[in-house]
């Protein structure tokens, strides 16, 4: 499993896990990671890691300022997130059967 996509999945399950600033320097290493990997699978890798850093950061913005804005934007974010860490499994599914 890619070690970007397990940082993503652990924040999923427990956002307290990861702080924000490892899953922006996750989404800096998906990013350069990106080259040299399969390319399917970095890019997913990279937008899982990139959600994940925009919804800790909107959550950050949200604890100092109670504005609906950053409340549905983190949301918004954990979603794409969540989307595209099942997308990376089906591709490692697909990858398998052939």
């Amino acid at each position: 499993m890619n070690k970007h996509i397990e940082l993503v999945k652990r924040w999923l399950d427990d956002p307290d896990s990861v702080t924000t600033e490892e899953l922006k320097a996750n989404a800096d290493t998906a990013w350069a990671a990106w080259t040299d990997d399969d390319a399917a699978f970095a890019a997913v890798a990279y937008f899982a890691s990139a959600d994940s850093a925009n919804a800790a950061a909107a959550y950050d913005a949200n604890a100092y300022a109670a504005v609906a804005y950053y409340a549905d934007a983190a949301n918004a974010a954990v979603n794409s997130a969540a989307k595209h860490v099942k997308r990376y499994e089906e591709l490692l599914e697909d990858k398998g059967n052939e």
